[in-house]
C-alpha cells in the first residue's frame, strides 16, 4: 500500500482490556458490585468500520501486531496495536488520512516487522454502543456492547456475532492486584446475565475465523 509524508508523532495508549462473548438478546450486566464504580454513563452509539492489513504470509499476525485504518469513533486514524506485553497492549495511532494512502510514519513504525507489501485483509464493521464507569474520581474504565460485521477480504467469507470489552480508564487500580479484583468482580457481573469467556483472541482472529 503507498504511503504519504506525515509530521505527527502517534499518540501512545497501554490497553488492558477484557474481552466476553454475548449472545444478540444477552441483557447488559450490573456494574453495581464492581469496585469503585459510583455510576455509568448512558450509552454512547459509534459507527465504526476498519481495514485490517498484513503482508500475504501474515508476518504482522505471526509476531502479535495488528494494522488498522479506521473511520468512526474518537479515535478515528491508523492504528498499530504492537504485541502484549504482561497485561497491557501498547497501541499507537495517527490522524485518518484524506486519501487512503498509508502515513510514512506508520509505514516506518511497520517496517520493524516486515519490509513485505501490506495487502487488505480484513474489514470489520462495528456498531457499538460504550458506556463510561464513574468513579469518585474520574473514568474507571470503558465498557462497550460490540455488534460486529467481519468480512475476509481474502476469501469472502462473513460473519456476524456480539462481543463486549471492559478497557481501563485514567483512574483504575494501579496495581495488579488492584486490577484483578476489578477484573473478577467484572466477570461476576458478565457471567451472572449468560456471557461468557471470547471464543477468540481479537475481532481480526475471529474475523479470519481463527
Amino acid at each position: 500500500m503507498t504511503a504519504r509524508p506525515a509530521a505527527s508523532e502517534p499518540q501512545r495508549t497501554v490497553e488492558v482490556e477484557r474481552k466476553y462473548d454475548a449472545d444478540a438478546d444477552t441483557p447488559l450486566p450490573d456494574w453495581e458490585g464492581v469496585p469503585g464504580v459510583r455510576a455509568v454513563s448512558e450509552g454512547e452509539p459509534r459507527e465504526l468500520d476498519a481495514t485490517y492489513l498484513d503482508t500475504a504470509d501474515a508476518a504482522l499476525a505471526r509476531q502479535g501486531v495488528a494494522l488498522r485504518r479506521r473511520t468512526g469513533g474518537p479515535d478515528a486514524g491508523w492504528h498499530i496495536k504492537g504485541p502484549r506485553r504482561g497485561d497491557g497492549r501498547l497501541e499507537l495511532g495517527w490522524p485518518l488520512d484524506d486519501d487512503g494512502r498509508m502515513p510514512d510514519a506508520v509505514a516506518r513504525t511497520v517496517s520493524q516487522w516486515t519490509a513485505a507489501e501490506l495487502h487488505p485483509l480484513a474489514r470489520i464493521e462495528n456498531s457499538r454502543t460504550a458506556y463510561r464507569l464513574q468513579g469518585e474520581m474520574g473514568m474507571i474504565a470503558e465498557f462497550v456492547d460490540d455488534r460486529v460485521r467481519a468480512t475476509d477480504l481474502r476469501s469472502g467469507n462473513r460473519r456476524e456475532w456480539r462481543e463486549w470489552e471492559m478497557e481501563l480508564g485514567p483512574v483504575a487500580p494501579a496495581g495488579a492486584d488492584g486490577r484483578e479484583e476489578f477484573f473478577a468482580a467484572v466477570e461476576r457481573a458478565v457471567r451472572a446475565v449468560g456471557g461468557r469467556p471470547p471464543s477468540s483472541g481479537s475481532k481480526l482472529a475471529r474475523a479470519l475465523g481463527l
